[in-house]
């Protein structure tokens, strides 16, 4: 596939009201066009920061993401390549923690959006102007009919750099495994993590007790003002004497939690959680991700989607594997 000359990102905002589901579409009278709220992103963006901005400036709503939803790919002026990514996306509650650290954002003036309507998925059938959105919307609607369009984000993160072992652990300086510390280039890491939180709500946290871990975490724990939950199962050493735990931690997640969280992991244990995500997940959706070790790069995210359906065990709907931007 030709590389695009312009990248941008947009997302199906939906809610439930009086037992129907509703779309959120807007109106361009420069194109005098109906479309889903979506923009170009800017230098330096990830699609999920600018998803995000987008959503605020085109509809003054603060969204979380869901399920991706697929790409649409035209040519504009100039000839130009532009691809747009998109997303299911809900309106954040208003004590979500990860809306309060997001940067303001100005609404788009009456030139570019003048209107914004919720509609059903039939209405917005008939009023979206182009064939791309209509195909977006297809997307929605099959995973609606087989109410997999409610989801729960599980996002496992791998520790971002750490000092080399054989460095900190060198004799006289007494370094245990334990403390080994982050990099310069992984605390910049965590810091970017934060916006990927952020994009997915993020309001629980848990990690492995082990500094670099706690390190990749804290980042987004201050800036949302929330507490680090460490389990010591997930660590190197109690996953090296036993698996069942890290499994049991995973399994016990997809049944019963209902918050969006992150859990910070070590490489070793990933292959044991990804066989735990995998008795859950599709075949032709774990073929998204990597197959072997090491599965994640250090600060790497992998974003499990999840619907618990009532009287249904959980499924896993979407997987994304997402690196984050370091400014």
């Amino acid at each position: 596939m030709v590389k695009p000359d312009v990248r941008g990102a947009g997302a199906v905002i939906w809610r439930k009201k009086d037992r129907k589901t509703q779309v959120l579409i807007v109106h361009r009278p420069m194109w005098d066009d109906w479309s889903f709220p979506k923009g170009k992103a800017k230098k330096g963006e990830s699609l999920h920061e600018c998803c995000i901005r987008e959503m605020r400036e085109e509809t003054g709503l603060d969204v979380v993401l869901g399920v991706p939803l697929g790409w649409q790919h035209y040519t504009i002026a100039g000839g130009r390549k532009k691809e747009v990514r998109y997303w299911l996306a809900e309106v954040a509650e208003k004590s979500n923690p990860a809306v309060k650290l997001r940067p303001k954002v100005g609404l788009a003036s009456k030139k570019e959006i003048d209107d914004a309507r919720w509609v059903t998925i039939k209405q917005a059938k008939k009023l979206l102007t182009h064939k791309g959105d209509r195909t977006i919307l297809g997307h929605m609607k099959d995973l609606w009919s087989d109410d997999k369009h409610e989801t729960v984000p599980l996002l496992l993160a791998r520790h971002t750099r750490a000092t080399k072992r054989s460095a900190w652990m060198e004799k006289g300086k007494r370094g245990r495994e334990e403390t080994r510390p982050l990099t310069k280039t992984g605390y910049e890491r965590a810091e970017s993590l934060v916006r990927v939180f952020s994009a997915y709500g993020v309001e629980r946290i848990v990690s492995s007790p082990w500094r670099r871990c706690v390190e990749s975490v804290t980042p987004y724990a201050k800036a949302a003002g929330l507490a680090v939950e460490t389990h010591d199962e997930l660590t190197e050493a109690a996953h090296a004497k036993k698996q069942k735990p890290v499994a049991s931690l995973i399994r016990n997640w997809l049944r019963k939690e209902l918050l969006p969280t992150v859990v910070c992991l070590h490489r070793p244990t990933l292959p044991t959680v990804m066989q735990t995500i995998e008795d859950y997940t599709p075949q032709v959706i774990m073929r998204q991700v990597p197959e072997k070790d090491p599965w994640l790069k250090t600060g790497e995210v992998i974003v499990v989607h999840v619907a618990n359906r009532r009287g249904k065990a959980p499924t896993i709907v979407a997987l994304e594997r997402i690196r984050p931007v370091i400014e």
